[in-house]
């Protein structure tokens, strides 16, 4: 039994059908979070989008977790944040959101910016993009070496992301990612097979 999970990534585009495409994700097999991500939105027209999907994500106790903005997963009480290295200080998004709340940080390749993340109180960090990702660009290639030195080393969970399909995430899994965040593997076909697919490889 994989102790690795699931954590879907919105598209940028999360209206119209989606709300009813993530239901189907959702009931498709286990997944432990799910990212709300849009860019270039106003806040209210973010809060709009993301209440309906919210609710899913509470109906199939999912945590629902905010990209980039401590602000809005203030104000939608989410689960969590998710924060870039340009996107606020995790002291200070635990001062806003409170001590139970989820708070992820993007740490590219580089195991000083993993431990900075743990030290300032980050309850998870990403590591990528490990595979060539057609939902957001970067020069970062972390090696399978880095999954494997974080969890001998480190108590918090590490997320690999970047490019991840069922075809190569295997020895991802092995190396020790405790998560795997998965976009356009998921939301760029049929998405309850791609879950099902991810599900067998974590079973």
């Amino acid at each position: 039994m994989s102790d690795c999970q699931l954590y879907l990534i919105s598209p940028l585009d999360v209206g119209g059908s989606f709300p009813r495409r993530l239901e189907n994700a959702l009931g498709a097999g286990p997944v432990a979070a799910f990212q709300f991500r849009v860019k270039d939105v106003d806040p209210h027209a973010a809060a709009e989008l993301a209440a309906p999907l919210h609710d899913i994500c509470r109906e199939a106790d999912v945590a629902f977790i905010v990209n980039d903005s401590i602000s809005l997963a203030k104000r939608l009480k989410a689960d969590g944040v998710h924060l870039g290295q340009k996107d606020g200080d995790v002291r200070f998004a635990r001062e806003e959101l409170g001590r139970e709340a989820q708070i992820g940080v993007t740490c590219h390749a580089s195991r000083h910016m993993g431990m900075d993340a743990g030290d300032a109180g980050a309850d998870y960090v990403a590591f990528g993009s490990f595979f060539p990702s057609t939902t957001k660009s970067s020069e970062h290639r972390p090696e399978l070496e880095l999954l494997e030195w974080w969890q001998q080393m480190m108590e918090i969970p590490c997320v690999a992301i970047g490019g991840i399909t069922p075809e190569n995430c295997s020895p991802l899994i092995s190396a020790g990612a405790d998560f795997l965040a998965v976009s356009n593997a998921v939301w760029g076909g049929d998405e309850a097979k791609a879950v099902q697919a991810f599900t067998k490889l974590l079973a």
